[in-house]
């Protein structure tokens, strides 16, 4: 495992063991409220950001896109978009979201999204002139439990100095047992730090680019339990395979744990979500129907850290895990929008003071932890049961675990544990 050391010659050549403020006694946890409101949210059915490209959608005129999603120009064809067959099977209520923005437009010129559920004959849910921000819009009763659901975005305009801008596009709905959401519960277990009550299976070759590893329980939907999501970044050097005891350690508690070689970026995490909630709708996936898909959680080690802070602004996360990998340019918080875990190691001198300057910039909800005499290469292992624990909580459902880490005589705030939070 000696290839998971990256050193970031930025950091400090020491790291001092610091005084850790004691965690304050009585305090009100905002995640709980957070969590409230997550778990109400609907099934993500379909998402394309345009992040590589026009992804699932196919373009007709000028279309281009990057940062800005896929920007249609007006011209002597109208330029559009047009997304695969979407199966909404089983799914009612549902709802298209996505960010727009039109340049130029004159009067009697518009930008059009529409749905289709025969490939033909489209329904307009927005025909604008001017328009900038988030759209939302329930399609109504003739979107739902439909195998062929088609979406469109175009613009009708004469030059190509005008278009509209389509990003993020959403589909949502309501599913059997609360849409995709929790249906069952984890099984309950006596310790964090040892195997789950769930054999486990390792698909290898698979996900969008066949290059990476899904580790699950053996049986998935057993009593009804829909799993949730983990997607786990290796360090530099290394893949899925040096992980195989930590991807099956937590996929015995119940999770599926997709992993893959980390670009360090995020776009790969990114790419792994899109892939498993299509998979959860594909009628031939083993995982079909059988993964909670609004509680996914993403997580690294290293360079695997740093993928996770650039994916960490994906609105469909639920919370972000970083081991032994704080951001080089100490801005990687930056892109936090929901509650964080950080977990370096005190004899890590290369990561763990850009762990520190990472926590100090962090504004959302975190938990910060130095264990004592860990190394950089054996954060990952020394940290399995903060992990465990962590995915327990906030995607689990085991809101009892916030004890664990945070309040008064916390397991992981003594002994190994030197821990620090905020904003809650």
């Amino acid at each position: 495992m000696n290839q998971l050391h990256e050193l970031d010659n930025r950091a400090e050549n020491t790291v001092r063991r610091r005084p850790l403020r004691p965690l304050k006694a009585g305090v009100i946890g905002l995640g709980l409220l957070c969590l409230s409101a997550w778990a109400q949210a609907q099934t993500v059915i379909f998402q394309e950001s345009f992040d590589s490209g026009a992804g699932q959608f196919v373009a007709t005129g000028s279309v281009s896109t990057g940062t800005y999603g896929a920007r249609l120009r007006g011209g002597s064809t109208a330029a559009s978009i047009t997304s695969r067959a979407i199966s909404t099977t089983g799914f009612s209520n549902i709802n298209l979201s996505f960010d727009r923005t039109t340049s130029g437009l004159d009067l009697g010129e518009t930008a059009v999204a529409s749905y289709s559920i025969n490939g033909s004959t489209f329904t307009t849910v927005e025909s604008v002139r001017s328009a900038s921000g988030r759209a939302t819009f329930n399609l109504g009763a003739a979107a739902a439990n439909q195998s062929q659901l088609v979406l469109r975005f175009q613009v009708n305009a004469s030059s190509l100095l005008e278009y509209v801008s389509i990003d993020n596009v959403t589909l949502t709905g309501t599913g059997p047992g609360g849409g995709g959401g929790g249906g069952g519960t984890l099984p309950p277990v006596s310790s964090v730090n040892a195997d789950g009550p769930f054999t486990t299976a390792a698909d290898t070759s698979t996900g969008p680019g066949r290059n990476a590893w899904v580790v699950r329980p053996t049986t998935l939907g057993q009593n009804g339990l829909k799993h949730p999501i983990f997607i786990w970044g290796p360090g530099a050097g290394t893949g899925p395979s040096n992980y195989d005891f930590h991807l099956r350690r937590i996929a015995s508690h119940g999770f599926v744990v997709f992993s893959e070689t980390s670009t360090g970026d995020g776009n790969e995490m990114r790419a792994a979500i899109t892939w498993l909630i299509n998979e959860n709708n594909r009628a031939a996936s083993p995982y079909y129907q059988k993964l909670d898909t609004t509680k996914i959680a993403i997580g690294g080690h290293s360079r695997g850290s740093l993928s996770a802070f650039g994916a960490a602004s994906d609105t469909r996360i639920t919370t972000s895990i970083h081991v032994a990998g704080g951001s080089f340019d100490g801005n990687g918080s930056s892109n936090l929008r929901k509650p964080a875990a950080y977990i370096c190691g005190e004899a890590d001198t290369s990561a763990t003071p850009n762990c520190e300057r990472d926590y100090r910039a962090t504004t959302v909800p975190v938990w910060f932890t130095i264990m004592d005499g860990v190394s950089h290469t054996q954060a990952a292992r020394s940290g399995l049961p903060a992990i465990v624990g962590w995915l327990r909580w906030h995607i689990g459902g085991e809101t009892a675990r916030r004890s664990m880490f945070l309040g008064s005589g916390c397991d992981f705030c003594s002994g190994t544990w030197d821990t620090e939070s905020k904003n809650w």
